[in-house]
């Protein structure tokens, strides 16, 4: 996917990849680049927006990628030191022309989605390969690491009713992250997916606005419960 599988070095069993000295914890990204890729929305209610706002007050260079301009522009009237750019990522054409000059890249999240056929996969899946490839060459061209966050879902993991193709879609990503950081880990790029449960943006009231449909969902105390989380370096995805 990243290289030609004749130049491709796939890391021993229990590879892990080296890390420099640093803080085990840190909220500054001051000088450090990132891209941050939306799509349906950066509206006021959106996670996507609260996610550009967050890296913008640590310090990061950010750049919001949506194909809604209304939307960029009151992200710009918040925060006006991130960079705005507007293209459906559907269409690779115009993403790749769109994207081609930004940089230098740190962080890379993925968190465009649909929940419909027409475009789901195109961008839940084909996009993010799409968008990172780009990333990805970059950052083992300046050979300085980096880290990739695909924004998956828990409907990855468990069959939702009338939630089809949106199901599908992640568990496709899902397993596209474990190549992503089998083939990337080696050029000490990170890669690794999130799988939040619903959460009310305006694409998760349409299909979670009912609270008898959603009371099972949906429960702010308790959010992480029950879960076994590797941190084995990827290990697991070897």
């Amino acid at each position: 996917m990243f290289e030609p599988p004749e130049q491709r070095q796939l890391p021993a069993a229990g590879h892990r990849a080296p890390s420099a000295a640093a803080p085990l914890i840190s909220d500054d990204f001051t000088h450090h680049g990132h891209l941050l890729c939306g799509q349906t929305s950066f509206s006021d209610r959106s996670r996507k927006r609260a996610t550009a706002l967050a890296l913008a007050r640590c310090g990061a260079k950010v750049t919001a990628v949506t194909r809604t301009q209304t939307d960029l522009h009151s992200l710009l009237q918040e925060c006006a030191s991130i960079t705005p750019v507007c293209v459906d990522l559907a269409d690779w054409g115009a993403t790749e022309a769109a994207l081609k000059d930004v940089g230098p890249i740190d962080l890379l999240v993925n968190n465009a989605a649909f929940a419909t056929l027409q475009p789901s996969f195109d961008v839940n899946v084909k996009a993010v390969l799409h968008v990172s490839q780009m990333v990805g060459r970059g950052m083992r061209a300046r050979g300085s690491g980096g880290s990739i966050v695909n924004v998956s879902s828990q409907a990855s993991q468990r069959a939702l009713r009338e939630h089809a193709v949106y199901c599908a879609s992640k568990a496709a990503l899902d397993m596209l992250t474990k190549v992503m950081a089998l083939e990337l880990g080696p050029h000490q790029i990170r890669v690794n997916s999130v799988n939040p449960t619903v959460v009310m943006t305006d694409m998760g009231r349409l299909g979670w606005s009912d609270p008898e449909k959603s009371k099972t969902m949906i429960d702010k105390s308790s959010m992480t419960s029950g879960v076994s989380l590797p941190v084995d370096g990827g290990f697991q995805a070897c």
